[in-house]
């Protein structure tokens, strides 16, 4: 390729033309200003053979009398791309506003590295969702359902965007196995994305995933819940994320669980309180009171003299461990109620079990 098309200056340059045309070359192609992009690295090469030959007085006198061709070269090749030479049959859009050869070369090599698919992650993406579940249903364990988007494979084309046809010529290239194009007066061609270049197609594009390979699909999945599970947990399945393209690993599908309160029921880790109301007459007289828990209905012995929010334990009675261990306690709260005193026989006897017990049970308070 010719040092001076590379650099979009004429052969009479002067040596602040050339350096003028480097720089600005240089601020758009600079390895540091595209990072990881090959075709700006590649042209950013021929620009820095070019500029060096032409800065030096000497070089460029011998490039001058001996050309910058190989002998036998009749196209100039970055990656793919390929220069096949010049098309002065039409005009030139833009008229003097028409880029330079430099600039139309950039626009070449930004065009090839669009074109190429680039290498994708082979890694898939994290879903997360969230599932509230009733406090029953926390505390038995079991299988809900959440319901999922995600990206996955084609199954129409197993993953490959292609499906399989009779053979024949290509029609993006006409069989050529050439993609051409023009910029300015300049023709540079490439091979055929659709055929590989040879020409020839034996396979078309699927239609269920638009050549993709990948598909969005919404469907039930079904959450294993541990027996006792917590409020805010989170569940982690392998696997049942979205799906990297082109048969890369699938992410996993995180849940976050939440759980409804209970009405009665406060949880504390793996113990659960409960509040008892409980009469006056069974406080001082004593019961045998039953009360709900998470595994059905137990009994629960209230001595006689109990107070007004003394506490009962009733050892693995409480919530089932999530990890497996051995389940809390339900711990039992009294509330002494009072009854209704309505009528005079209700009050006479109140009257009578006052003057009965005359401790006065404020008198701590006031000592």
């Amino acid at each position: 390729m010719d040092f001076y098309v590379i650099l979009g200056v004429d052969r009479a340059a002067s040596l602040s033309d050339v350096k003028r045309a480097y720089r600005r070359l240089a601020r758009k192609h600079h390895p540091d200003i595209n990072p990881g992009d090959p075709e700006s690295d590649a042209f950013f090469i021929r620009v820095t053979e070019a500029y060096e030959t032409l800065v030096d007085p000497d070089r460029r006198q011998e490039y001058d009398e001996h050309g910058g061709r190989r002998p036998g070269a009749s196209m100039a090749t970055v990656g793919e791309v390929e220069f096949e030479g010049f098309d002065f049959s039409g005009p030139v859009v833009g008229g003097e506003s028409a880029s330079t050869f430099g600039d139309l070369f950039a626009d070449v090599f930004a065009q090839s590295a669009g074109g190429r698919s680039r290498e994708t992650s082979t890694d898939g993406i994290d879903l997360h969702v969230q599932l509230v579940v009733p406090f029953e249903d926390a505390m038995r364990g079991g299988t809900r359902e959440v319901t999922v988007t995600r990206v996955v494979r084609c199954d129409a084309c197993r993953g490959t965007g292609a499906r399989l046809v009779a053979e024949g010529r290509c029609s993006g290239c006409a069989g050529s196995g050439q993609s051409r194009w023009t910029r300015g007066h300049m023709v540079f061609s490439r091979p055929c994305a659709q055929c590989g270049g040879s020409g020839r197609r034996h396979h078309r594009p699927c239609g269920v995933c638009r050549a993709e390979g990948m598909v969005s699909r919404t469907e039930p999945v079904d959450v294993p819940v541990p027996p006792g599970i917590t409020d805010g947990t989170r569940l982690r399945l392998a696997g049942q994320g979205s799906t990297a393209r082109r048969g890369g690993t699938a992410g996993d599908l995180t849940i976050t669980v939440g759980v409804e309160p209970h009405p009665l029921f406060r949880r504390d880790g793996d113990d659960l309180h409960l509040t008892v109301p409980v009469a006056v007459h069974e406080a001082a007289l004593g019961i045998r009171a039953e009360v709900p828990t998470v595994s059905g209905r137990a009994k629960v012995r209230i001595p006689p003299g109990t107070q007004s929010g003394q506490r009962f334990r009733l050892r693995g009675r409480g919530a089932p461990s999530p990890l497996g261990g051995e389940p809390g306690d339900l711990v039992i709260s009294v509330r002494i109620v009072l009854p209704p005193v309505i009528d005079e026989r209700s009050k006479e006897l109140m009257r009578e079990l006052g003057r009965i017990n005359t401790e006065d049970v404020r008198a701590e308070l006031l000592r």
